[in-house]
């Protein structure tokens, strides 16, 4: 007769073995974190994120939720894991990961964060719903960059034990996407978001008229994208935005704590309008709609009265979808005003824009107008004089010199993708600056942060957004956010590399630049 026996013991060490299982020694200090924190132990030990991993909240921050379950979503895809987010009472003493609004925390501002990670917790505390959501990115790079992949990946889940506190140095730090030379549809602008979302970056700019065409549906003046709207460069058939399809990009926007500021650009860079409506132009015939990628050539009339009705209807509309502060109005390159119609024109725009309770922002060649000391103005130009006119009228500065800031300058004269006008812009190069020194007269008092463009001429897919932008917004990310002074190209290329596996998880169409050391 066969002899029983029980599996319970053997079952019971299998248990034991698993759940005692000994942590993996990591050091946090060589994670290739991007941008940098500002302070960062390490402790040699690590967290293991497993199936019965648990994300704990305090009952009392119902609004705290919500970035715990963008987590949650996140890691599902590679993970597998159905991770579950509970309520309690003292979520920091729990096994598990811990999200906690923290209002000691005030010095960090609205988006620092603390992390602690142990061997049995990790604690991420904030000050502000912002600051969490930062903390998750840092979580997210923390995890093996496979933890990006849309399809399930084997392997264990672990992250570096120690501490992070982290703050951003400057309170602006953007990017800014031409819709209008190519369109862009709502796809590939939440695309776009994510990829900034990633690397803690708080502003997208969306440049959504010029020439070429008129990319935001007003109700008041319907031909601005029924015909303005038709087309772009080169002859496609363009697109545009309807108010629900924009509102939804403001709110998908708001979910990763990103401001989105609108821009219609004028008096220059106007011919999709004045295509659409003759009254608009200074001899009331409409303009041919336009679909190469000259400048200068457009302007509204700044002595007719319809103009600023225009501009009053098209400001009020957008402010009422618009939740940020600012409406971006343009002002650049308007070579067929005359000098004093523009000054006119921009100090009436102002005016405009304020009474609708926002705050004007324009390219720095506004500041040849009378300039409040709320307006801020964004330098571009290869000229400075337009940057430290503004300042000598306390205006605050935007930084995005094309020289060092723009993404669609071409990385060599080899690249198939981009513009030179302002020279070719290598990774190296895009990083390797200072804010604080790159226009002498403008100090770190003068500017409000830092915004990578990138114009569309010669961009027609995401593939193509993403080779421009990618690796270089990294560099520009850090530059806005980390606070350590011995910043360095040698030091940072190394961290930069080490994206190469997150990229490729991501999906990333990026530039593979010989100067960084790709692993």
């Amino acid at each position: 007769m066969m002899k029983s026996f029980s599996l319970g013991p053997l079952f019971l060490i299998v248990v034991m073995f698993v759940s005692c299982k000994t942590p993996t020694p990591k050091d946090l200090s060589k994670e290739s974190l991007i941008p940098k924190p500002t302070k960062l132990v390490a402790t040699g030990s690590s967290f293991d994120w497993t199936a019965k991993t648990k994300i704990y909240l305090s009952a009392e921050q119902d609004d705290v939720k919500a970035i715990a379950d963008y987590l949650v979503d996140f890691i599902a895809p590679a993970t597998g894991f159905k991770t579950e987010v509970k309520a309690v009472k003292k979520p920091a003493s729990k096994r598990g990961i811990a999200l906690l609004l923290n209002k000691e925390l005030k010095a960090l501002g609205e988006e620092g964060y603390n992390l602690n990670i142990t061997d049995k917790r990790v604690v991420l505390e904030a000050y502000q719903l912002a600051g969490l959501f930062r903390g998750v990115q840092t979580i997210r790079q923390l995890l093996p960059a496979r933890i990006e992949s849309k399809d399930l990946q084997m392997g264990s889940w672990e992250i570096a034990s120690g501490t992070i506190e982290d703050a951003p140095d400057y309170g602006y730090r953007g990017a800014m996407l031409d819709v209008v030379r190519h369109f862009f549809d709502v796809t590939d602008v939440k695309r776009f978001i994510d990829l900034i979302a990633a690397y803690k970056m708080n502003v997208l700019h969306l440049h959504l008229t010029d020439d070429q065409g008129w990319r935001i549906e007003i109700k008041s003046w319907p031909n601005l994208t029924k015909h303005g709207g038709s087309t772009q460069v080169d002859g496609g058939k363009g697109g545009f935005y309807t108010q629900e399809e924009y509102t939804e990009l403001v709110k998908y926007a708001q979910d990763r704590f990103i401001t989105i500021i609108p821009e219609i650009d004028m008096p220059g860079h106007t011919n999709a309008a004045l295509a659409s409506y003759a009254e608009l132009n200074a001899d009331g015939k409409a303009r041919d709609l336009y679909t190469g990628t000259n400048v200068g050539f457009s302007t509204l009339d700044a002595n007719k009265e319809i103009t600023y009705k225009f501009i009053d209807d098209v400001i009020r509309e957008l402010v009422a979808l618009t939740p940020g502060e600012y409406i971006h109005i343009g002002g650049d390159e308007s070579n067929a005003t005359k000098k004093k119609d523009y000054i006119k024109f921009i100090n009436r725009v102002q005016d405009i824009v304020n009474s609708h309770g926002k705050k004007m922002m324009g390219w720095a060649d506004i500041s040849a107008a009378n300039l409040k000391e709320n307006t801020i103005a964004q330098f571009w130009h290869t000229r400075t004089k337009t940057a430290t006119d503004a300042v000598n009228q306390n205006v605050k500065i935007l930084m995005s010199p094309a020289k060092r800031a723009y993404m669609d300058m071409q990385y060599d004269s080899i690249c198939p993708l981009g513009l030179h006008w302002a020279g070719y812009l290598e990774v190296d190069k895009a990083y390797d600056w200072n804010l604080e020194t790159n226009v002498e007269g403008i100090s770190r008092e003068n500017i409000i942060g830092i915004e990578a463009p990138l114009w569309s001429e010669t961009v027609e897919t995401i593939d193509d957004i993403e080779y421009l932008v990618f690796p270089r917004l990294l560099g520009y990310a850090e530059l806005g956010w980390s606070k350590h002074t011995n910043k360095s190209w040698e030091e940072y290329k190394l961290r930069l590399g080490k994206q190469k596996t997150r990229f490729e998880h991501m999906g990333i169409n990026y530039y593979p630049s010989a100067l960084v050391p790709w692993e």
